[in-house]
């Protein structure tokens, strides 16, 4: 059974990050979306409604669980008996930084493989740091995000 986890603090999940997990879904058994408490990042929402926001979106896809996580992730791999770990790419600017994690995590998960998709041609440039920008400056995200974050960051933003 090929188990892919989906690591990342998805602080917001945008549509390119679902789009990910669906084509995921296709390709594995199982994707375990796994979010990050990351601390040091300060992320702008808490780790709970994170995860309630991702299990939302991702409710459609019968083989996606949805997880917080604040341990190494070579540990979570062990804790969802995972032999993949998912990684978006967007840009050739994402490679570099990608290539060092893949690299460590095969000396930490000796076991796992590093595999690396990329979202669709008109979702590549969307990041959750851009939109969180453009949401506290009070402008549309909605055709980036799913309807629920885009209600959890005007909440949030108060606009």
């Amino acid at each position: 059974m090929n188990i892919a986890v989906y690591p990342g603090t998805f602080d917001p999940i945008t549509n390119g990050h679902s789009d990910l997990v669906e084509r995921a879904a296709k390709l594995f058994d199982k994707v375990v979306v796994a979010i990050a408490a990351s601390p040091k990042k300060a992320p702008l929402l808490p780790l709970e409604q994170r995860v309630e926001l991702v299990k939302e979106v991702t409710s459609h896809l019968d083989n996606v669980e949805v997880i917080g996580f604040d341990c190494l992730l070579a540990e979570l791999l062990d804790q969802q008996d995972a032999n993949i770990i998912l990684r978006g790419l967007r840009a050739v600017s994402d490679f570099e930084f990608e290539f060092q994690l893949a690299t460590m995590n095969r000396k930490l998960a000796p076991s796992a493989e590093s595999i690396f998709l990329t979202p669709a041609d008109h979702l590549a440039f969307i990041s959750s740091t851009l939109i969180r920008e453009i949401a506290s400056l009070g402008g549309d995200i909605e055709q980036f995000v799913h309807p629920a974050v885009h209600k959890a960051l005007k909440n949030h933003f108060g606009h």
